[in-house]
């Protein structure tokens, strides 16, 4: 009893400290198909928007590259949804009975590279709403530039930095 006590002890400070656990396979597994199914609803919703904003008035009055803009935008969510659903898919379809480090790899490659299109049309539909609401050509673009930034480094550049530190640490 006493060592199990500390042997929690020891794994609530490795916690608090960012000592890495290793997980099983189909722990892996898991969590990568969780996060695969958290996402689709954030994204079909923004879909959802998206899709309605054309068949708004305002939106036939905006200048046909700022439609063209919202369409490219719209098609990049689409991207973002097939590369968030297809972890599910691979699963069932590849390995149903199995799990496997190449599936655990392929699922969370999708995630990632998911994020990739998703910042560029949320970009694009930050330039489309801001033309809509300023008429300001110039600040969509710094809006959207603004924002394509901050989506990158948050889901990307600390990420990768944050790797490279655990590497460099030996982790």
């Amino acid at each position: 009893m006493r060592i199990d006590i500390v042997d929690d002890v020891n794994k609530r400070i490795d916690i608090m400290r960012g000592t890495p656990e290793d997980n099983s396979l189909k722990d892996q597994l898991r969590n990568v198909l969780e996060e695969a199914r958290m996402v689709p609803p954030g994204i079909q919703a923004l879909f959802g928007f998206q899709t309605v904003a054309v068949f708004n008035q305002r939106f036939k009055e905006l200048a046909s590259g700022v439609q063209t803009t919202h369409t490219i935008a719209l098609l990049s969510v689409v991207v973002a949804i097939a590369l968030v659903m297809m972890p599910a898919a691979w699963y069932r379809i590849v390995e149903p009975h199995q799990v496997s480090c190449q599936t655990v790899s392929v699922a969370s490659g999708l995630i990632c590279a998911a994020l990739l299109p998703l910042a560029f049309g949320v970009a694009l539909d930050i330039y489309v709403m801001v033309a809509a609401v300023t008429d300001s050509y110039a600040l969509s673009m710094v809006c959207a530039a603004a924002t394509l930034v901050l989506l990158l480094v948050l889901w990307f550049a600390i990420p990768m930095l944050r790797r490279a530190v655990y590497r460099a640490a030996g982790r």
